[in-house]
């Protein structure tokens, strides 16, 4: 990747639009744009993007002003959204929306992406996943790599997928995971959603005792495991390879925590590659394998490797390269923004940007204001009374002078 001269900046260059970062597995993505929006903000490459934003607030209506929040307002931030969310658990491709390029966020709620799990199996737990609280447990010694790659067949195409319990989507207003944290029962049936797998194969078969990947050991409360019993008509069963809670060795307390001597299960697991469209849920794909193959079955791990256009070991900034100073991600940063810029037409043309920025740059010298507006994020507005369209005082202004000039005509 050429290096690029970030003297340049300093000439009111403005760069926005789309990029994608890796991001780590143990964080949130909340998290990422947080730390993103720390080295951005006192950057240089950022510098004239940041002054546009000042003065853009300070020629905000009096109204518009007031209902910014304090410091807010005298140092605004660079503007960062995100195009789809990871969980804690997962890594991989996190698409992050610059300035005007959160406007572009929405396309990527609708693209197709790229994952690679590895689906666990023989134990359930209430978010579907490895970090989430046992809620069931059944045998797996049946299962084998030629039955997993059958049952796979059932997944491919356009299919009906249930979300899972612990999710965001709401019900009567409220959360599903909120239902199943306190214990109450869903009050309606979690409806299934169609969506499609545009490709899934397993690319890995692991046998049991031939991996890392185990289950949680914390078991859901005893309310919360009832719930989601009832929703997913979880069954535990006994077999030579379940151990119920009534059969566990004793356990010994040691330093305020719980030693547990059982031996650990070693239950088979598979990896996954797929491709699927919005709104689709690995954790409910690996939970509906797990009943498929008759028994359970929880994601372990998860990695997006790729979301639109952009794909992990290609196009996609590093998470540790933040770390490293403006110096190391500067560069990277200021191409791929660039290269969204060109290859997407974003604005009509990358050039447009810098034409926009030495217009208000213009305007600012000389004293004129841009018109007030009611909306509290009006940049379509504001791009079109400085891309050539008549602000609403130029409007006015002519209305004004054309009735002067129909009243002085004589009959």
């Amino acid at each position: 990747m050429s290096q690029i001269n970030h003297s340049r900046s300093s000439s009111g260059k403005i760069v926005e639009g789309i990029l994608a970062i890796h991001k780590p597995t143990g964080i949130s993505s909340a998290q990422v744009l947080r730390d993103v929006q720390l080295q951005f903000d006192p950057s240089a490459l950022f510098a004239p993007w940041l002054t546009r934003e000042r003065q853009r607030r300070h020629d905000e209506s009096a109204r518009q002003q007031k209902k910014r929040r304090g410091i807010k307002r005298q140092n605004p931030s660079i503007k960062i959204g995100h195009g789809g969310t990871l969980d804690p658990l997962a890594t991989g491709v996190l698409i992050a929306g610059i300035g005007r390029g959160t406007k572009e966020l929405s396309n990527f709620l609708s693209c197709t992406k790229s994952y690679e799990t590895v689906v666990l199996f023989g134990a359930a737990t209430n978010t579907y996943d490895r970090v989430g609280k046992v809620v069931g447990r059944k045998p797996y010694e049946h299962i084998t790599e030629a039955l997993v790659r059958e049952k796979l067949d059932g997944f491919r195409g356009k299919i009906m997928q249930r979300p899972p319990i612990y999710s965001a989507l709401k019900v009567q207003g409220k959360k599903l995971y909120e239902f199943a944290r306190e214990g109450i029962e869903v009050p309606v049936e979690i409806k299934e959603r169609p969506v499609e797998v545009v490709e899934l194969e397993m690319v890995e078969w692991m046998e049991g005792g031939t991996h890392e990947h185990i289950w949680p050991e914390e078991e859901a409360p005893k309310e919360e495991k009832e719930v989601i019993e009832k929703v997913l008509d979880i069954e535990e069963e006994t077999g030579s390879n379940t151990v119920k809670a009534e059969d566990e060795p004793p356990t010994t307390l040691m330093s305020g925590a719980l030693a547990n001597t059982r031996p650990q299960p070693k239950p088979p697991a598979a990896r996954l590659r797929m491709t699927v469209t919005s709104g689709f849920y690995v954790r409910s794909l690996c939970h509906d394998l797990g009943a498929a193959v008759s028994s359970l079955a929880l994601m372990s791990s998860l990695v997006r490797t790729r979301q639109g256009d952009f794909e992990l070991g290609k196009n996609v900034l590093e998470y540790a390269d933040l770390q490293k100073g403006e110096a190391e991600w500067g560069p990277k940063v200021e191409e791929m923004l660039g290269n969204w810029a060109r290859q997407h037409d974003y604005a009509r043309n990358e050039e447009n940007w810098v034409v926009q920025a030495r217009k208000e740059e213009e305007n600012v010298r000389s004293g004129r204001r841009m018109r007030d507006r009611d909306d509290d994020d009006g940049d379509e507005e504001e791009d079109r009374g400085i891309l050539g369209v008549p602000s609403r005082r130029e409007a006015e202004a002519g209305e004004k002078r054309r009735r002067r000039n129909s009243s002085s005509v004589e009959p």
